[in-house]
């Protein structure tokens, strides 16, 4: 086995220009397997690890259909007092707008909600304060909004007890809140003016909005977990609506991080199928110089078969080339595909994002190229095997 390895090295480096150029299919094929696969499960763990850190403990109710009985503030605040897995429950709606001060006027995205909206979605002031259950319950014109609604509204984040027209209606700013990616919220609307008012005075500046909730966020209590809380409003709402299970939806971080790993999983095969075809292509082309190989040494393989050499021996020896050519080509193209995602972290290093080289991707092409070696190999091979010694010695090709 070492002499056979021995001599497909000595093979190999005898016309280094023809194995470089065999190896070039396999180790594109090694690259397009190994990046983008590892492209797309690095960008998928860093987006899970972001959308875990911005809701593990938030769940978001959406009433489909009331069936006549809507939710109200009321029975959310009867739900939060009375059950002990529930940490809080916050109602909100949301509703475009125009918002102008002075001579400056803009678009920006209503949210009408209630104070535990501040503590369950993760928010940050900057300055001032968020909404108070007096806001609520008098209707108070007053409103809290984001840095950049501050900034391209007012023209500066030191706003707190200026007034802004929303829809012609005055509010007061008493709360500025940081703009930061540290609530799903925030991460969604980022980049725009936001502004939060209490729920009940949303209905007065939107036609579409209603004193009842259709949605609410809720997060568990300290002693709880948010499997006991969804089953706890399973019940309430199926109670309620007439245990109609296409009446509400409740959505959770964990199904988005399962429906993300699912689409990831299904987008890693397909671009592994592709890169998978290139390693075949690859393999055709190593099958092709190995034929080309076992003509040119004819004669060789005749003499080797005249003083005593087996069948077995010759195959394993054209084997082992095809298998050490192709293995080759695939640690070639496993280091050049470190150095690129290297590369791409370098260059998406303020996205904090961290792309690595992934190590069952790389055990996946290993498997593969030897797998390709192979098969690829193993017809030019047991052709070289088959020589008559006699045929092979009066071969002039």
């Amino acid at each position: 086995m070492i002499t056979a390895f021995r001599m497909a090295l000595r093979s190999i480096g005898s016309n280094k220009l023809r194995a470089a150029l065999t190896m070039l299919g396999i180790i594109i094929g090694v690259m397009a397997l190994v990046v983008l696969v590892s492209l797309v499960n690095s960008a998928t763990t860093s987006v899970t690890d972001a959308v875990s850190s911005l809701g593990a403990n938030l769940m978001t109710v959406t009433i489909e259909d009331d069936k006549g009985y809507p939710l109200t503030l009321e029975l959310l605040d009867e739900w939060e007092e009375e059950e002990r897995f529930i940490g809080s429950i916050a109602p909100y709606a949301s509703a475009s707008a125009t918002a102008k001060y002075e001579g400056n006027n803009d678009s920006l995205t209503l949210y009408g909600t209630t104070p535990d909206y501040y503590e369950i979605e993760g928010l940050n002031l900057s300055m001032g304060r968020f909404l108070k259950q007096t806001d609520v319950d008098n209707h108070s014109r007053i409103c809290v909004i984001n840095e950049t609604a501050a900034e391209e509204l007012i023209g500066f984040t030191d706003c707190v007890g200026k007034e802004i027209s929303i829809d012609g209606m005055k509010f007061m700013v008493v709360g500025v809140l940081e703009d930061s990616d540290s609530s799903l919220t925030a991460s969604f609307s980022s980049g725009t003016l936001v502004a939060y008012i209490p729920y009940t005075m949303l209905p007065r500046l939107s036609d579409t909005a209603t004193t009842t909730v259709t949605t609410f966020s809720v997060s568990a209590a300290e002693e709880s977990n948010m499997e006991q809380v969804e089953t706890l409003l399973t019940f309430r709402l199926l109670e309620r609506f007439e245990e109609d299970e296409d009446a509400y939806t409740i959505s959770t971080v964990d199904a988005l991080e399962d429906t993300m790993g699912s689409i990831t999983s299904i987008l890693s095969i397909l671009l592994g199928g592709i890169a998978a075809i290139s390693l075949v292509v690859g393999g055709i082309g190593i099958m092709n110089i190995m034929l080309v190989t076992v003509t040119e040494r004819t004669r060789e393989i005749g003499i080797r078969k005249a003083i005593g050499a087996s069948r077995g021996t010759i195959l394993r020896q054209f084997l082992i080339e095809a298998i050490v050519l192709c293995m080759m080509g695939c640690a070639i193209g496993i280091f050049l595909s470190w150095t690129i995602l290297r590369v791409v972290s370098v260059i998406t290093s303020s996205l904090e994002m961290s792309f690595r080289l992934q190590s069952d991707v790389v055990w996946i092409a290993v498997a593969f190229c030897f797998l390709i070696g192979l098969i690829f190999g193993l017809y030019p091979a047991n052709k070289a095997a088959k020589m008559k010694p006699i045929d092979a010695l009066h071969y002039n090709g």
